[in-house]
């Protein structure tokens, strides 16, 4: 059986979802499994677009994540701690600009 899938060109600008894109994403970095953590997140700030951020919440201060960042986003991405606490470290990053 054969079925057909309907194709209609995208749009640029968007994942068309329809959905607002806030400026501001939230990420619990506690509910990825441990083996894809770095990956995920790598991918999240990729996929921000410049001006906008993104607060990860650690389990504990990623500072292994945060050279990861520095090295493979350079100056197009800046961090800054939002607070630290037992529970969590919660860290601010934003996009400056999009990868040379």
């Amino acid at each position: 059986m054969t079925t057909e899938i309907p194709v209609t060109e995208a749009r640029q600008g968007g994942c068309q979802c329809g959905a607002s894109h806030e400026a501001t994403v939230e990420l619990d970095a506690r509910l990825l499994a441990h083996a894809i953590r770095h990956g995920a997140i790598l991918g999240a700030l990729s996929s921000l677009k410049p001006g906008a951020d993104l607060v990860l919440i650690a389990p504990h201060d990623p500072k292994p994540l945060l050279a990861q960042v520095s090295d493979v986003f350079g100056d197009t991405v800046k961090y800054d701690y939002v607070d630290r606490t037992p529970d969590a470290v919660r860290v601010r990053f934003t996009k400056i600009s999009a990868l040379a």
